[in-house]
């Protein structure tokens, strides 16, 4: 359903875990908010992670739900890293339905080594390597992959050269990840569990007539689309993970006098594909000579890199119907 285009949005209890598209029409300019709260929260306190490492992770989860966001079809959006750098690999996975999932790979003597030195920036984690987003597009159709290099800078400068070079469309792109402290968390009286992790982000391209909704006969005057990065460069970090500033009133907020509008949002939630049953059909795929190598003390362990859950299994009785523990 859209907004009133200009009147502000009506004060609401803040919405977590979607993401809001909106077409600014004056300006020519389409985008999409993110603003993840649970989602990301999951995803992170599931690794063991550092926090440097946790926010680079929350960044690239903000990120593949901005651009996951744009599936018209069943499908999967994969956004990957791989570098020389201490973080060496990033993988988060979105489905079409909305769904999350992620984890990193990292030098962990590394990425303390640069901790003790001091704040870190991205590409002090990040190194030089190649970012690759993938679309997966079902059974019997092709898959699409775009690949940018990564030289030392954030995820955001990769994301916009990525547009810049396959795509050819102006895009600004911008996440942000922080903690937040709430005191009514049921915590059990342990103030670690009322921390909790924030993630946002704001994504303006150059409004096409392919992608929009409803484009009018004249989408914008010349200045437009300076006019609409200009109005995006002012957001703040804490605006993108502000649990009590409605993401229609953020919208407003920005791009109240290019004629906003915002439309029906999509739910986003941390999900993961693993199973009991999905494990124990990659294990078939193995000899039993190669499941018995594979077992210590006696037991097959899967440990699923995206959510922890391991699966225990008996080679000697490989029917027995596996446990999994978080």
């Amino acid at each position: 359903m859209e907004a009133a285009q200009t009147r502000p949005p009506a004060d609401s209890v803040a919405a977590d875990d979607l993401v809001l598209p909106f077409q600014a029409d004056r300006a020519g300019v389409s985008g999409r908010l993110a603003r993840l709260g649970l989602a990301v929260d999951e995803i992170l306190r599931g690794h063991d992670y550092p926090e440097p490492v946790c926010k680079l992770l929350g960044e690239a989860v903000a990120l593949t739900a901005l651009l996951g966001a744009s599936l018209k079809f069943e499908g999967k959006f994969t956004f990957q890293t791989k570098t020389d750098g201490p973080v060496n690999l990033l993988v988060v996975d979105y489905g079409s339905s909305g769904t999350l999932r992620g984890y990193a790979g990292f030098d962990a003597e590394a990425v303390a080594a640069l901790a003790a030195k001091g704040e870190i920036a991205p590409g002090d984690l990040l190194g030089k390597g190649h970012l690759a987003m993938t679309i997966e597009r079902g059974p019997g159709m092709d898959n699409y992959q775009g690949v940018v290099a990564l030289e030392g800078g954030n995820l955001n400068e990769a994301a916009d050269a990525y547009f810049r070079q396959s795509e050819q469309l102006p895009t600004f792109i911008r996440v942000a990840v922080a903690r937040h402290y709430s005191a009514d968390a049921s915590g059990g009286g342990d103030k670690q569990d009322n921390w909790s992790w924030r993630a946002g982000g704001l994504m303006v391209q150059h409004l096409t007539r392919e992608g929009g909704h409803g484009v009018p006969e004249k989408v914008s005057d010349e200045d437009g689309w300076n006019r609409a990065v200009i109005l995006a460069e002012t957001v703040q970090d804490q605006e993108l993970v502000d649990p009590l500033l409605a993401p229609e009133r953020l919208i407003y907020r920005l791009f109240h006098d290019e004629h906003v509008r915002v439309f029906e949002p999509r739910s986003l939630a941390f999900q993961c594909g693993c199973s009991p049953e999905r494990v124990k059909s990659m294990l078939n795929s193995f000899s039993a000579a190669e499941r018995d190598d594979m077992a210590e003390d006696g037991r097959i362990r899967v440990t699923c890199q995206f959510c922890n859950a391991t699966y225990d299994f008996d080679p000697a009785d490989f029917e027995q119907t596996p446990r999994a523990s978080n």
